[in-house]
């Protein structure tokens, strides 16, 4: 199965979660292509050829582009070799087209037109056998070629742009839509987009966040990832305050959008404004909507950054378990322990923590059942615990002995 054609491929830069998606906007196209007579192409191989013209990409897409249309066409004698490169590529015979492309190329010859041409189909050969240092190279010649209508030179310029940027070529890539965006006096967002998450993987969250917003503005529907990477900018460059404010606006432009609610949750958490990501987390809470684990996690764990909100730790984690949506694990074990012992209930600690030490990786946790049973005069069993304590491993065995060396009553 081969590639799509560049100019339909998704670029994206995968950041565990996936980012921004470009699509569709690089169409690469040569006004005058050579008609190869006769042959027969199903729809689809068409449309991915490159070279292959369209009545949409026709129009002038950059019409206030400094850079002239040039005007060379192909010669009689280069078209032949130019058509039978379309249709080996047609055929699938692609390192056959693509040795006629580096013939072209390199043929004294050939004029910018041909060159370009000729590149652009090797850019794309290349790029199916994941030879992407090569797609770099051809995409470059053909742009410094010179030969092809502005639709397709700039097409062009964008692919190599977006590669350069899935390479982590992160200052070549900008300096392509540099060049781009300085030759087409351009505004389209979705490029402006790409070129805004290059700054941020550069790490430069001021020009990123300025990207970021012009294409924001310049777009009609801006898609709801875009603000999230702008709020995601914000974050890294310590803007805490505008991230606040962008999350806000993703929230209350999905007021149903539970993902949109839940980050607007956690930036008010690292903001310190804990009483609204509560207000935030509670509502979902009641409407039902919390159902995964981590949810109950970060509402416990905001409770429990609160002086005093013990309780409501117990109840959010005490839920969480009954409706089997938290795991018995042991750092909700642990934390409901914690919270029942900061608020008085040394019993129920105990049996909390009586379920979190045997799921531990060391003897800590069984060293502080062992602290509250000796509170509890139940020194038998906080011997014991001290025991496992020293079974599974603890920094200090000075203060597990102590308690085991404690008389008995």
């Amino acid at each position: 199965m081969t590639k799509p054609n560049l100019s339909q491929r998704i670029l994206a830069v995968a950041m565990g979660a996936a980012f921004l998606t470009m699509t569709g906007i690089a169409v690469v196209h040569a006004a005058g292509e050579p008609q190869a007579r006769g042959s027969a192409k199903s729809a689809d191989r068409d449309s991915a050829r490159p070279g292959r013209k369209s009545e949409a990409a026709a129009a002038e897409t950059y019409p206030e582009a400094t850079r002239k249309n040039p005007t060379a066409k192909a010669s009689q004698a280069m078209s032949r070799k130019m058509t039978e490169m379309g249709k080996l590529f047609d055929a699938d015979k692609r390192d056959e087209a693509r040795a006629i492309a580096d013939q072209i190329i390199a043929d004294p010859k050939a004029n910018g037109y041909e060159k370009a041409y000729a590149a652009q189909f090797a850019a794309q050969i290349a790029y199916e056998a994941d030879d992407t240092a090569a797609a770099i190279a051809y995409f470059q010649q053909a742009i410094d070629a010179d030969g092809l209508d502005n639709n397709a030179h700039y097409g062009i310029m964008l692919n190599l742009a977006q590669l350069q940027q899935q390479e982590e070529q992160y200052a070549e890539s900008l300096a392509t839509f540099d060049r781009f965006f300085a030759e087409t006096r351009s505004a389209d967002p979705n490029a402006l987009m790409v070129k805004g998450q290059g700054e941020y993987l550069a790490k430069r969250y001021d020009q990123a966040a300025a990207t970021i917003k012009q294409a924001i503005e310049a777009s009609d529907a801006p898609k709801p990832e875009w603000l999230s990477l702008l709020m995601q900018v914000y974050l890294d460059a310590d803007k805490i305050g505008e991230a606040v404010t962008t999350a806000e606006q993703i929230a209350a432009a999905n007021p149903d959008d539970k993902r949109a609610q839940m980050n607007l949750a956690s930036i008010y958490s690292q903001a310190d404004m804990s009483d609204k990501a509560l207000g935030i987390l509670e509502k979902l809470r009641t409407s039902g909507k919390l159902d995964s684990a981590n949810e109950y996690k970060v509402l416990f764990t905001t409770y429990a950054g609160i002086d005093g909100r013990e309780k409501d730790v117990i109840a959010v984690i005490n839920e969480g378990l009954e409706k089997g949506v938290l795991q018995p694990e042991y750092n909700t074990y642990v934390a409901l322990a914690q919270a029942y012992y900061f608020s008085d209930q040394p019993a129920q600690a105990i049996s909390a923590y009586e379920k979190a030490a045997p799921l531990a990786k060391d003897g800590e946790t069984y060293l502080n059942l062992a602290r509250v049973l000796q509170q509890e005069n139940r020194i038998t069993e906080a011997k014991a615990a001290a025991r496992q304590a020293l079974a599974k491993g603890i920094k200090r065995e000075k203060d597990a002995n102590v308690i085991i060396a404690l008389p008995s009553k």
